[in-house]
């Protein structure tokens, strides 16, 4: 089965590829022969009821500065592909969300990953509060009053933008931090969302786990201890990745979501576990494969290729490269 792939993406030349999940999905896609376009999130347009996008064939390889080979761009009707990974990477905002009503166009016809429609629905810190059993004491709210008797009670939080990514903007509060209101002040004036704002989970100093899955199922974990002094496990942040194993709790976070997840094609998700307790489900550009793979000397971008391929798998129409 040779595929036509389309990439959205942010800018490819300057990507980690030692880190980058998006350019090993890449590599593994040209290894089974499948052609490869690259467009940015701008050069996507609805015409009519068409999504197009100005794209750009794609050859990429394993060497550091000299990675990735363009070609001349081309306009691209999206419906005549056979898939589109929607890899550009946060904040989610009303550009994001622009883009996945434009692939609502071709999707589920072109298969896009993940579902647009879905991706929409589900963003990271409000489609994991559908699972509340299994989070921290979590609050979402612009209201002062409800924050300040949240930390009356909890007394040590956690702050941070309900549309942020990366770590960027997560505050730990203590009970006798006097901050707080500066902080919400801050906030206000950045964003125009609420904050959430949780309980703070002391098991952060054992590790923040990223768990990847696939079509609803756990494919690999890695931990992320955050730095000393630091209360986050990002690696943006300064986290250090681990080797890692699922307990039996995270075996059964998994379990609980995993038909959620394969009822809306969320294909490739990444969920982020503190304890016992499951923080966030992302599904909009998810990391992780490569520090999974280094240590488990396991391969998940082709398990995630071979997901792809199964449910394109008796299809009629599907292109050839």
């Amino acid at each position: 089965m040779s595929l036509a792939v389309a990439i959205q993406m942010d800018p490819i030349e300057p990507i980690n590829i030692d880190a980058d999940s998006t350019f090993v999905l890449a590599l593994e896609a040209q290894r089974r022969g499948h052609a490869l376009f690259h467009y940015t999130p701008q050069d996507l347009s609805l015409k009519g009821n068409r999504a197009i996008a100005r794209a750009r064939p794609l050859t990429v390889r394993r060497e550091k500065g000299n990675h990735a080979t363009l070609g001349d761009a081309e306009s691209i009707d999206l419906a005549t592909v056979d898939v589109v990974l929607l890899r550009q990477d946060p904040p989610f905002d009303m550009s994001y969300i622009t883009t996945t009503h434009i692939l609502e166009h071709v999707h589920p016809q072109t298969l896009v990953v993940n579902d647009p429609v879905h991706v929409r629905n589900a963003p990271e810190k409000l489609f994991v509060t559908h699972f509340a059993e299994l989070m921290p004491p979590t609050l979402i709210t612009t209201d002062r009053r409800e924050i300040l008797a949240f930390r009356a009670e909890h007394k040590d939080i956690i702050v941070k933008p309900l549309f942020g990514n990366g770590g960027a903007g997560v505050f730990h509060l203590k009970p006798d931090d006097e901050n707080l209101s500066a902080l919400l002040e801050t906030f206000t004036q950045l964003y125009r969302e609420p904050v959430i704002v949780q309980r703070y989970l002391p098991e952060i100093r054992q590790g923040d786990k990223r768990i990847i899955l696939i079509d609803g199922e756990p494919a690999g974990a890695i931990n992320r201890i955050p730095a000393e002094g630091e209360a986050r496990a990002n690696m943006h942040a300064g986290g250090q990745a681990v080797k890692s194993e699922l307990t039996s709790r995270e075996r059964d976070i998994c379990a609980a979501i995993g038909p959620a997840l394969r009822e809306r094609g969320l294909l490739f998700v990444g969920i982020d576990v503190i304890g016992d307790y499951l923080t966030e489900i992302n599904v909009t550009s998810p990391t992780g494969l490569q520090e999974i793979g280094r240590y488990d000397s396991v391969s998940l971008e082709a398990k995630i290729w071979d997901a792809i391929e199964g449910k394109l798998t008796g299809r009629t129409g599907v292109a050839s490269a």
